[in-house]
């Protein structure tokens, strides 16, 4: 059997390191065994994913050194590599699981779905579909589908016994099929959920090893049974650890940097970074800490996964990255890659425009711009409490307008202003004194730029970044209140 296994980013956000982790695993296992790595983009959202995120996760992957033999960039005789090019395909297996009597349309409305979960939480009931549409008879069936009404396809699911399947490195694990919710397979716009696509898309591209993170055990059930449905093979799964913070709580932007952008841009090597992950849950056989793509993958046995969970430390990736910079860049090199890195011409020519407007001396351009080539400024609570406002004020300044950023894709200065203003508005807030904090947060002083234009250099993650820095200066949100300022942001969002 030739061994093909895969990574299927959604191209709806950041690149994750997560994904970066698991990609790594997936590629070290299939060069180990002579085998194909492919990467398969999953934008089945329609309403959330974008090209631009599509190229900025390709792009991160590759800088980081990964490759992949069959892609949506390199091509090969199993695509296309989207699956919103694959729709017909999805439609086609959808209508033969409707015939084999696997599935049945659901039309249930939002408004009854959403009644039904509300009963189940006061009642302490299991959540899931209620199989209200289940046993429909066919001439009911087919006079709604003829009048259009809105429906979805749901799949059967046994309510009784359990499924048991083989875990490359957890043995036999067992899930009772009462657990198992009836998924929607096909969505009322004729496109498919992640566990349809996925099985399909496996199946047909002849993926051998599924290997994911821990989060999908609980949904292994649902594609085992599309498999058994089909009448297909299965293929080996093989569930992560997921990585965790210092606090062994799962990896979360809120307590960690998660996106590999981020890393890119606080000046981390990418070698250092394949090296950091690649030592998530995983090991050497001598166990030394610093080694190369290369080694690790003529060294690499999955079978050394520890299951317990890896935990990203930003501290020791900053070790590990400075030994990367002393033992193996000379001078010379050193100084390639922070041309490279951010001390070249083109980040000298977005600035410039607005640094000579302050200048009076060449040796002005260091101190207006050097905080344009730092990760996490030398600021205080003290110097965000200068902007004047009550405390409360400033925290719910602060996460807004980071709530509010998280959600622009197009990052470009009008669309930072137009954002940062209608939460000011919404606020009440003049935005002279609604920027104030900003300013330092920012770029360390109110002296700088415009907030906007630097965070527009700066770029989405760094400015995002130094957002939440100056939050946790402030002592942070606990649960309690974070709850009660995000229904606040909720209805200041309406308002927006």
């Amino acid at each position: 059997m030739t061994v093909r296994t895969r990574i299927a980013p959604s191209p709806t956000g950041d690149p994750h390191v997560g994904t970066a982790y698991v990609a790594l695993f997936n590629m070290a296992f299939a060069r180990s065994q002579g085998g194909q790595f492919l990467l398969r983009i999953e934008d089945t959202d329609q309403t959330r994913s974008t090209p631009e995120s599509e190229q900025t996760i390709l792009g991160a992957l590759k800088w980081l050194g990964l490759d992949w033999d069959e892609g949506p960039d390199n091509g090969g005789d199993k695509g296309p590599y989207r699956q919103s090019e694959r729709s017909e395909l999805y439609a086609k297996y959808a209508d033969q699981l409707l015939d084999d009597g696997h599935a049945f349309r659901c039309f249930c409305s939002t408004e009854r779905l959403d009644a039904l979960r509300a009963t189940q939480i006061q009642e302490k009931q299991q959540l899931g579909y209620d199989g209200h549409c289940a046993h429909l008879n066919k001439e009911d069936i087919a006079r709604r589908v003829a009048a259009h009404e809105p429906h979805v396809v749901r799949m059967h699911v046994p309510r009784e016994g359990q499924c048991s399947f083989n875990d490359m490195l957890r043995g036999e694990i067992s899930i009772d099929w009462a657990q198992i919710d009836r998924q929607i397979l096909l969505k009322a716009d004729g496109m498919p959920t992640y566990h349809l696509a996925n099985v399909v898309d496996d199946h047909l591209m002849e993926i051998s090893h599924v290997i994911r993170g821990e989060e999908w055990i609980n949904s292994a059930p649902k594609h085992i049974l599309l498999y058994q449905y089909f009448g297909w093979q299965l293929p080996v799964f093989c569930h992560l650890p997921l990585l965790r913070n210092v606090d062994k709580s799962k990896l979360s932007k809120r307590k960690n940097p998660t996106s590999i952008l981020y890393y890119q841009r606080m000046g981390y090597l990418p070698e250092a970074m394949l090296n950091y992950l690649g030592r998530m849950g995983w090991s050497m056989p001598d166990e030394r800490e610093k080694f190369t793509l290369d080694e690790m993958l003529a060294e690499f046995d999955i079978q050394r996964v520890s299951l317990g969970g890896p935990v990203f430390d930003v501290e020791k990736l900053s070790w590990l990255n400075g030994l990367w910079i002393r033992e193996e860049l000379s001078d010379s090199e050193l100084a390639d890659r922070l041309q490279d890195w951010a001390l070249n011409r083109d980040t000298l020519m977005a600035f410039l425009p607005f640094a000579k407007q302050r200048m009076e001396t060449l040796s002005d351009l260091a101190p207006l711009g050097s905080y344009l080539v730092s990760g996490m400024l030398p600021i205080s609570a003290e110097d965000l409490q200068s902007a004047g406002m009550e405390q409360d004020q400033l925290l719910e300044v602060l996460q807004y307008s980071l709530w509010r950023l998280e959600s622009v894709q197009q990052w470009q200065r009008d669309n930072i202003f137009d954002s940062l203003k209608s939460v000011a508005d919404a606020m009440g807030i003049k935005m002279k004194p609604f920027l104030a904090p900003l300013f330092i947060a920012i770029a360390g002083s109110s002296a700088s730029i415009s907030v906007m234009d630097s965070m527009a250099l700066l770029g989405a993650d760094m400015s995002r970044a130094r957002l939440r820095h100056a939050i946790e200066l402030l002592g942070g949100v606990g649960k309690k209140k974070l709850k009660k300022m995000q229904k606040a942001y909720q209805q200041l969002d309406r308002n927006c």
